[in-house]
């Protein structure tokens, strides 16, 4: 009898909640069983902010420790977690179809709606610096904590609202509590938010063959060209970058933007071309908006 596949996951509701989602799917197509490891990672147990971390794979190091320890078999990611730059030792197997890749408020009302100095929960300055720009009067507060901690803050009243990914709240089933949410032409979502990144250690040529079986070659180039385009502007995953590309499978259109975190200026741009040619998409959209003073703008940050 082949024993199960274990797979390595946070310990958080969500993370168990998006693992439990790709190792039902892999066993429905498969057969394999897996049993979920739990993992506490870095990000989990520090209370600083993400920025204050470097944002960049502060909750993907220790799951990939644990590959590379062959303590379990393969990982599932939240794809805007993962670091644009590759490690060679690790593969990333499978990325299944996207959920809602948008951003939401949770709260009693819309974000139109909410009184001038409200206060606004939202731990990334990506979310900070577009929402300036369509309520500059609001309070953003930095946040900390999983889901439940967040929209609890709204119920306790020390927030009027929280922003948080769509997909995420869909999956803790949390998403009946969305007052709002924002078109990718308000609040341009985290490359890749709203799909998982399936991984497992690159000499592992069978394992990567099984786990193909939930890939989404749509959602892979979709999230290919907007990670492209973060590693060229050479932003960590808590910079002030949004982008969205969505396609039919052929052609792919790539919006990203560069928000400064006072809202006051910004660069946006998009182009359109063909899905193979992704990661090139991503280049050139960003060698564009560099060209209009988008890597001045995300300098300003760091200072």
């Amino acid at each position: 009898m082949t024993a199960p596949l274990r797979l390595g996951t946070r310990k958080s509701l969500m993370a168990t909640s998006q693992s439990r989602i790709v190792a039902d799917r892999l066993t429905a197509l498969t057969g394999r069983e897996v049993e979920l490891v739990g993992v506490t990672t870095f990000g989990d147990v520090s209370r600083a902010q993400l920025t204050q971390l470097g944002g960049t794979g502060v909750f993907v190091s220790d799951l990939r420790s644990r590959l590379l320890a062959g303590e379990v078999d393969f990982a599932v990611h939240s794809l805007k977690d993962l670091p644009t730059k590759p490690d060679e030792r690790i593969a990333m197997a499978a990325i299944p179809r996207r959920d809602d890749p948008r951003d939401a408020l949770v709260g009693p009302a819309t974000l139109h709606d909410l009184p001038a100095g409200a206060r606004v929960g939202t731990g990334s300055p990506r979310r900070v610096a577009q929402l300036r720009l369509l309520r500059p009067d609001l309070d953003y507060v930095p946040i900390r904590g999983n889901a439940d901690t967040r929209i609890g803050k709204v119920t306790s009243g020390e927030f009027a609202a929280v922003v948080l990914a769509a997909a995420g709240l869909a999956r803790i089933r949390r998403d009946g509590e969305i007052a709002q949410v924002f078109e990718t032409d308000e609040v341009l979502p985290a490359p890749g938010q709203g799909a998982l990144a399936v991984e497992c250690l690159a000499d592992r040529e069978d394992l990567i063959e099984l786990l193909s079986v939930v890939d989404d070659p749509q959602t892979r180039a979709a999230v290919t060209a907007e990670r492209s385009v973060l590693a060229a502007l050479e932003a960590g995953c808590a910079a002030p970058v949004g982008a969205y590309a969505s396609g039919d499978g052929h052609i792919l259109n790539l919006t990203a933007t560069v928000v400064a975190v006072d809202g006051a200026r910004s660069v946006r741009k998009s182009t359109s071309g063909p899905s193979a040619a992704a990661v090139d998409l991503g280049r050139e959209l960003a060698a564009a908006m560099i060209a209009e003073g988008a890597d001045t703008l995300m300098g300003e940050q760091a200072h």
